[in-house]
């Protein structure tokens, strides 16, 4: 029996015109995030906090890799997210908004500003103790739900443009602190190793090798070399990335002169016919097809295409569940007060705003950028407000700031409340300045 392929496309189309609307990732995101923190803060807790610490082993012969849930999830499945992040900030810097310096300096300098402010707002209310390590957490920016609110309000493409490369820079510096200043004592060995095979994908990517298998099963190995090395697992997984080939085999004309010859030879071999197997010579001119194109993408774009829609719907919700199950019990106002909260909460309120408006305003007038045209000082106040959606990155880093789980509970809270004021502040501002729009 043959399932009619219209009636399949009718019932999948909603799901399908879901996954492709720009505020689906965002939304999804939110719906984990409150589903762990129900869950959390429900009769069924115990399970959840048992759930996270299942432990789950790998192994080959006498090598064993033995994890609990949530590291397996923070150290592995986020090590994707990275790889993602890692191939759209070379995407970036090779043809994107950060390829011209002109072009890169406004978002640039404000992403610099919007790290390096709510930083100093963090310190200046936890200058010394133990509360001192989580600096690092309002420093990042979460692309997807900045993205997701800017979505909703008609501006200009450049805002969107200069909030998505500002997120990108925002990353890198992130990606950066992660690596130099929460990192456990390092093993030079298991560090060498990880530098030798990340040397090895950038020759085969020199010899022209494009396949994806070879560079998954020397990125693993280069992630558990990074991973036993005490350097976090993620900047392995950026590093991959930045191996990853970036050039097609043939250019443009080459294309349309080789898919235009094949197109001929299909016709004169006959076109295929409704929905019937293709006669040999057919299936050799569609594989022949499939090749040029292969040849006329860089495997960087091929692997961020396959990519994105895993980590999207499916690692950054799972990251959610296991992060934001923040116990909201006894004294919240208490918890609020707390001067880890107060700084995560500051310096994402506060200190990203500020600092992405002055440091854009300064480049402005020392006439190093130049504010694009569409754009208005108030709109890149209310980025700076969007950018201080925290989340993803914020969350992750509390979970390396401390070991003690109170401190990171109460970073997580700040990080929740930070970022639902932010968000709720920049969308204000957004719709008071785009309501005539």
């Amino acid at each position: 029996m043959t399932v009619d392929p219209v009636f399949i496309d009718r019932v999948t189309r909603p799901f399908q015109t879901f996954l492709k609307h720009k505020l689906a990732g965002a939304g999804l995101l939110l719906l984990f995030t409150v589903i762990a923190l129900l869950w959390a803060n429900s009769s069924y807790q115990e399970s959840y906090y048992d759930l996270l610490h299942t432990y789950a082993t790998i192994g080959i012969g006498d090598f064993e890799l033995s994890k609990s849930l949530g590291h397996w999830i923070n150290d592995g499945l986020m090590g994707v997210f990275f790889f993602v992040v890692g191939l759209e900030i070379k995407r970036e810097f090779l043809a994107g908004e950060l390829a011209n310096p002109r072009t890169a300096a406004l978002p640039i300098f404000g992403a610099v500003g919007g790290m390096l402010v709510p930083a100093l707002v963090y310190f200046a209310i936890n200058p010394d103790g133990e509360g001192s390590l989580g600096w690092g957490i309002p420093m990042a920016t979460d692309i997807a739900f900045a993205l997701g609110i800017l979505a909703l309000f008609p501006v200009s493409i450049s805002l969107k443009i200069f909030l998505t490369a500002l997120a990108i820079v925002d990353d890198i510096g992130a990606i950066l602190v992660v690596a130099i200043f929460y990192t456990d004592d390092i093993a030079l060995q298991s560090l060498v190793l990880g530098g030798f095979f990340l040397l090895v994908s950038i020759g085969a990517n020199i010899a022209g090798v494009r396949n994806p298998v070879l560079y998954f099963l020397i990125g693993f190995i280069v992630w558990v070399a990074f991973l036993q090395s005490g350097v976090h697992a993620t900047l392995a997984a950026v590093l991959m990335a930045f191996t990853i080939p970036a050039r097609t085999r043939i250019d443009g004309n080459q294309f349309a002169e080789q898919t235009e010859a094949l197109l001929g030879r299909l016709r004169e071999t006959g076109l295929p016919r409704g929905n019937v197997l293709l006669t040999n010579e057919q299936h050799s001119i569609v594989h022949s097809m499939e090749q040029v194109t292969e040849k006329a993408t860089a495997p960087l774009q091929e692997l961020e295409h396959a990519l994105m829609p895993f980590v999207t719907f499916m690692i950054m919700p799972i990251f959610a569940l296991a992060n934001a199950g923040v116990v909201i019990a006894g004294d919240f106002s208490a918890v609020i007060a707390n001067s880890v909260a107060l700084g995560v909460i500051g310096g994402l309120v506060i200190g990203k705003p500020l600092g992405i408006f002055f440091f854009a305003w300064l480049a402005v007038k020392l006439k190093v950028a130049e504010l694009p045209e569409g754009m208005t000082f108030t709109q890149i106040a209310a980025v700076g407000m969007l950018a201080g959606v925290g989340f993803t990155m914020a969350l992750f880093i509390s979970t390396l700031a401390w070991d003690d789980q109170a401190l990171i509970e109460v970073a997580k809270t700040g990080v929740l409340v930070g970022s639902l004021i932010s968000a709720l502040m920049g969308s204000l501002l957004l719709y008071f300045t785009t309501r005539d729009s």
